[in-house]
């Protein structure tokens, strides 16, 4: 979670299946469309559009759920 968002793209395959599914885990009870599939498409488009510069994986995490939050009643 430490880690920087600009390393995602140098990250392995094995190791991004891994945290994307940890982060769907712990939040797919928040949304179910929060998953392993959604997590590795947020961090992939957050890492290569942009500068992602020094943000942090827990920040763009945080980000990533905030933007599929369900809408309150």
């Amino acid at each position: 979670m430490d880690d920087k968002v600009s390393r995602w793209p140098r990250a392995s395959t094995d190791e991004k299946i891994d945290f994307a599914t940890r982060m769907g885990k712990a939040f797919s009870s928040l949304n179910a469309e929060l998953d392993k599939n959604y997590f590795i498409r947020c961090l992939e488009e957050t890492a290569n559009i942009g500068n992602p510069g020094e943000i942090k994986l827990e920040s763009a995490v945080k980000m990533c759920v905030s933007v599929k939050k369900d809408p309150p009643d």
